[in-house]
């Protein structure tokens, strides 16, 4: 197949939505499709694409460089020909948005996949909704998690069929070759972008509290990579606290290099409740590592309470479990083995057949938009 991966964000940005879409080419690529990504992120000085990377224009500040990147992405379809667009959106993705109007009412087969929690964002997606009339697009529609698809079929309607397409991690690339031996120190480590969104505060004060939960003669360490906006203050609550000298910063890390911070650490933490699938956590509980993570996040779709992890409604909550699991050895021993010896379901094989099936599904959707445009012809 021809495939078209259309998306707002793309490397050199780092975030979900651009690893999995590179992932996810570099699967489909070897499985022998032809995969071909179109996105409105620039590239980065001196770096040389992909030949099948291909970036559109929409710099013209927001009116002119939709109407510029709208052109663009027209010349693009119609060049590349695909047999099948798949279209990546978030809270705020104008570019995939037009791509996916475009598509499908070119008759081309589409499939819409929201990386994003579509709740508590106030008005923006029921307005988009309203003006766009998103329901009645020949397209497929998914969401990455059950909680991220609930929101999407709120607003949707009944009428309205939303997939789940859940992101997904090569088992083989996060499971440790030996077992490593627990780590003389109790560790805790994240990993996330520095944002508002990610609760990089929030999760400054869970980690106080865990620290004046655990009783002080024993030693405890936290790791949290990452870079983003929420960096400086950050840095500021910790040294305001002293934490600083037992929670460690060591900023943006390659996989390779994460992949050693999750073997050398006790459990992990994702605080945020609008993490829509939790992509790091996953790699963790590949990984080996007991979990603790929002109850509100989709995070459940592969963490299940007291057996890959913990889960905790609120920050008390999650407070409360990472202390349980950092004084509780046998506890944490039991959970990191089940995590360490079976392998999550969101792997490559299976999220490369649940996509292939949802093509086929977007192929029948324009069908009926077709036939109408044939009769018409006719």
């Amino acid at each position: 197949m021809r495939i078209v991966h259309v998306s707002d964000c793309y490397l050199p940005r780092l975030g979900g939505i651009e690893l999995h879409v590179r992932d996810l080419v570099h699967q489909q690529r070897l499985e022998g499709h032809d995969t071909h990504v179109v996105t409105s992120t620039p590239a980065s000085a001196g770096v040389v694409d992909e030949r099948w990377v291909h970036r559109v224009d929409a710099t013209a500040g927001p009116l002119g460089g939709l109407v510029r990147a709208d052109a663009g992405l027209r010349r693009l379809l119609e060049d590349l020909s695909p047999d099948v667009v798949h279209v990546h959106v978030s809270v705020l993705s104008p570019f995939a948005t037009t791509a996916a109007r475009r598509a499908s009412s070119a008759g081309l087969p589409t499939l819409v996949t929201v990386h994003s929690m579509w709740s508590r964002l106030g008005p923006l997606p029921g307005a988009a909704h309203g003006l766009l009339r998103l329901g009645s697009w020949p397209v497929v529609w998914s969401a990455v998690s059950e909680p991220a698809a609930a929101p999407l079929r709120a607003m949707l309607g009944s009428d309205v069929p939303v997939h789940v397409l859940a992101n997904a991690v090569e088992p083989g690339s996060w499971r440790p070759l030996v077992p490593a031996p627990p780590p003389s120190v109790a560790t805790i480590v994240s990993v996330m972008r520095m944002t508002r969104t990610k609760r990089t505060l929030p999760l400054a004060r869970i980690l106080l509290d865990v620290r004046c939960r655990v009783p002080g003669v024993v030693p405890l360490r936290a790791i949290v990579v990452g870079d983003g906006p929420q960096r400086r203050a950050l840095e500021r609550f910790l040294r305001r606290h002293r934490m600083d000298d037992w929670v460690e910063l060591p900023g943006r890390l390659e996989r390779e290099a994460i992949r050693q911070v999750l073997a050398d650490a006790s459990v992990f933490v994702a605080p945020a409740e609008l993490e829509s699938f939790g992509i790091a956590a996953l790699e963790a509980r590949t990984a080996g590592l007991p979990v603790v993570a929002s109850s509100h996040s989709g995070v459940v779709e592969f963490i299940g309470h007291d057996v890959d992890g913990l889960l905790g409604a609120t920050d008390d909550a999650l407070a409360a479990q990472l202390a349980r699991l950092v004084t509780d050895a046998p506890l944490r021993a039991r959970i990191a083995h089940h995590n360490a010896t079976v392998p999550p379901r969101h792997d490559w094989v299976e999220a490369c057949r649940r996509t292939q099936e949802l093509y086929a599904e977007a192929a029948y959707a324009v069908r009926p938009r077709l036939a109408r445009l044939t009769s018409a012809v006719a």
